[in-house]
């Protein structure tokens, strides 16, 4: 038996988990429809300035968001250490910058990639609960990265990272790179086993391992994955400020699985995808602005997201029903 065996199962499952969230789509669009009224009456907001702040929380958001989509389709919920990963990355990215832009982004990655990648074999080789192993990474990545840099913020190199803050025909550069980490996150899902065979360990693990499929081997890709545009966040995140601190990586975490839950992806994995995330993501970036042009403090921010996500994990559980 092989994984061709579930080929009919899957697209009947696909097929079922479109009918089943088309209650979830029509409420995220009369949300969002409703949130992009209030956007244009609120004095400020379509304002240069805020669009140009609003682009780039949405893709450091977004690409966090699409690395955290994949770990969640897998079925390992998702975890706490994005955030920190993100962060980590943009320091080393500062240190390498006087290296030049190419060697430190790459570095970047790579470091959001070991990081990742590690936990994916702990949690696919031994079954380690995934929030767990995501709580003590996110400990050791903090204790590492005070040792080594103090504590301090670290700079980047001149205007080697210029390019990220230009723009093209208009549009800002990190905007362009959001879209297409959606576009090859998307691509990603789709069109390759490895994202059939995400869907299919998210859906039913038992199944998928019955079918042949090297679980932990799936494992281990989607969290490679989620380091891969983890780490173009971190570059993302150094070229914006023109330096790397821990303190940037902070509500990463919270802001991209909000966006996941939102987007529709199911918090038990299998269902969903990136195109998804990126609506939520455009919500979750949205309703930010919004608070804080209100003058909301963090604490207010944090809790009315809290509300949007619960809304968006109790309309999934309706949608199985």
């Amino acid at each position: 038996m092989n994984a061709s065996t579930f080929v009919r199962p899957a697209s009947a499952a696909r097929e079922k988990y479109r009918a089943s969230m088309s209650m979830h789509a029509v409420a995220v669009g009369c949300a969002m429809a409703a949130l992009l009224v209030v956007a244009v009456l609120t004095p400020g907001f379509i304002s240069l300035p805020n669009l140009i702040a609003l682009t780039g929380t949405l893709s450091l958001i977004g690409c966090v968001a699409i690395g955290m989509t994949f770990i969640t389709l897998g079925g390992n919920i998702m975890s706490f250490c994005l955030g920190a990963t993100c962060a980590a990355a943009s320091m080393l990215v500062a240190h390498l910058s006087d290296a030049g832009a190419w060697l430190a982004g790459l570095a970047g990655v790579a470091l959001a990639l070991v990081i990742m990648v590690v936990q994916g074999l702990v949690i696919g080789l031994f079954r380690a609960n995934p929030l767990i192993v995501s709580i003590a990474s996110l400990s050791l990545i903090l204790g590492v990265t005070q040792y080594v840099a103090g504590g301090q913020t670290i700079y980047v190199s001149g205007d080697a990272l210029s390019m990220l803050k230009s723009r093209v025909l208009g549009v800002p550069a990190p905007l362009l790179v959001f879209v297409a980490a959606v576009v090859v996150g998307e691509l990603m899902l789709r069109f390759t086993r490895f994202g059939y065979k995400l869907i299919l360990v998210g859906s039913n693990f038992e199944a998928a391992e019955v079918g042949g499929i090297s679980t932990w081997r799936t494992t281990v890709a989607a969290y490679a994955a989620a380091g891969l545009f983890t780490g173009v966040a971190g570059i993302l995140l150094a070229a914006r400020y023109g330096s790397g601190s821990m303190e940037f990586g902070v509500g990463f975490d919270y802001s991209a699985i909000s966006a996941v839950l939102v987007g529709g992806t199911a918090i038990g994995g299998g269902q969903g995808s990136v195109l998804r995330t990126m609506f939520g993501v455009v919500f979750i970036a949205v309703m930010q602005s919004l608070l804080l042009l209100y003058g909301l403090d963090v604490q207010f921010q944090y809790l009315l997201i809290g509300l949007v996500v619960l809304a968006a994990i109790l309309l999934q559980v309706r949608t199985k029903s």
